[in-house]
């Protein structure tokens, strides 16, 4: 019986103990400690090597970053953002410039324009607020490009491939020089233009192949974590006065160094989340007075650089009163470096505040975020084959943009999430697979002989 009354205890930390248990398997004969189930088989502990495991299991729980899951939020609101340009970009860029309410298009376009910078925002943050705190070693690296690979790059070449596949049979050259197709699609794999918005996957393998060495740059020394997103910044601010002068690249925004800014800034803040945790999750009533003038101060500037940025587009493509690029890449740059904290911050806010309905639906579409920004402009793409009729300067052209969007988005959701739930291998084509859809339950055993199920949510990070 004194043994018994641990159990439940060691059932509810099954997720920790799992690792650790492995290898205790077998290691004592039956009836010696306790015996518990986890993951399809049985293992033994004597009570000795309970308390000792116990102790170090409290260690590594302490190390442990916590889950955030403010962050499916974030990746829901990012998605929007990519959905809005992508939908709007044949209207704003050159369908729509003589239409009365090209005003509202070219807005649409311009002020989502945060998605991309915020995706990349964050998969630095995330990266670094997990491993940060943790020893860079072989097995931790060997680790992290596994599943990159696993999850990121092998579904970034088969969307490649089937893009530039359908690319070339739309516009009838799928069997004509095939050489030279291949050579074409080989460039365009290695520059992420296979379509257009493979750029951004090609950028985040990029980071993954820098990031052991800026985590342990940053792990060295907290003055390379002080100065990390001013150098940021800079380095990438000087890669765009060289690239005007000298470099002339055109496709300069598949280069990493083009984000450079928004990989710091993700990686700063994860650093430093202890510290401003307080201002994500604390009411808004009990915040202290410079917090408050702080928040209001950030909305405001960001505000003021999104609807500058909206004008100066407008004026460059209604007009052609275009000016110096570099005015343009400034006024990109404080407006999405701008975004990506105000997406922080409203993540945070809805999570807390909003209906249970809309924080449930906003999670899916985080978790779904990566599959869905894969998939979507195939969508996106049939749905403007039925627009041959409508005039841009009718009211019903700005109904048939936001269908294009409403389309993309419920397409992808539903095909990624059917794909995820009933095909095993779903990870090949669409990324990681989320944890809310894969299977639920796992038989552990309980108090008294009796088989309880392990929740998707217990398995960590």
């Amino acid at each position: 019986m004194g043994e018994r009354r641990y159990t439940y205890e060691v059932t509810s930390a099954i997720s920790l103990l799992r690792d650790a248990a492995a290898s205790y398997q077998n290691e004592q004969p039956a009836g010696t400690g306790l015996l518990i189930y986890g993951s399809g088989f049985p293992f033994v502990f004597s009570m000795k090597d309970y308390y000792a495991e116990k102790r170090k299991l409290i260690v590594n729980a302490a190390k442990q970053q916590q889950r955030l899951p403010q962050l499916d939020i974030f990746r829901a609101l990012a998605i929007i953002g990519v959905l809005h340009v992508h939908a709007s970009s044949f209207a704003a860029g050159e369908l729509a410039l003589s239409s009365p309410y090209y005003y509202w298009l070219n807005g649409m376009n311009i002020f989502f324009k945060f998605g991309t910078p915020s995706f990349i925002f964050l998969s630095s943050f995330v990266l670094f607020y997990n491993y940060y705190g943790r020893p860079v070693t072989r097995s931790l690296i060997g680790s992290f490009y596994r599943r990159r690979l696993k999850y990121i790059l092998l579904p970034y070449l088969l969307a490649s491939i089937g893009y530039y596949v359908l690319t070339l049979f739309v516009n009838g050259q799928l069997m004509q020089h095939p050489a030279e197709n291949v050579l074409s699609f080989l460039r365009a794999l290695f520059t992420g233009s296979a379509y257009a918005h493979l750029y951004f996957v090609f950028i985040s393998i990029q980071f993954y192949v820098l990031f052991p060495l800026l985590l342990k740059l940053l792990q060295s020394s907290r003055q390379w974590v002080r100065w990390s997103f001013p150098l940021g910044l800079a380095l990438q601010w000087g890669f765009i006065f060289w690239n005007k002068y000298q470099l002339h690249i055109v496709e300069k925004g598949s280069l990493a160094i083009s984000y450079l800014g928004y990989y710091m800034l993700g990686a700063f803040i994860a650093i430093h989340f202890e510290q401003i945790k307080d201002w994500l999750t604390r009411p808004w009533m009990e915040q202290t007075t410079a917090r408050k003038r702080y928040t209001l101060l950030l909305i405001v500037l960001w505000l003021a650089a999104a609807m500058t940025h909206v004008q100066l587009w407008y004026r460059a493509r209604h007009y052609g009163a275009w000016v110096d690029s570099l005015w343009y890449e400034l006024l990109w740059n404080v407006h999405t470096l701008l975004s990506a904290l105000i997406l922080l911050l409203a993540a945070f806010w809805i999570y807390r505040r909003a209906p249970q309905r809309l924080v449930a639906w906003l999670t899916r579409l985080g978790e779904l975020s990566f599959a869905v920004y894969l998939i979507h402009p195939l969508f996106l793409a049939f749905y403007r084959l039925v627009q041959d009729r409508l005039s841009p300067d009718s009211l019903l052209y700005v109904g048939y943009v936001y269908g294009g969007l409403a389309v993309a988005l419920a397409a992808s959701w539903i095909i990624a999430q059917w794909t995820f739930r009933h095909i095993g291998i779903s990870w090949v084509a669409l990324g990681n697979i989320p944890r809310s859809l894969t299977p639920a339950e796992k038989p552990v055993q309980g108090t008294q002989g009796r088989t309880v199920r392990e929740k998707p949510q217990e398995r960590g990070l």
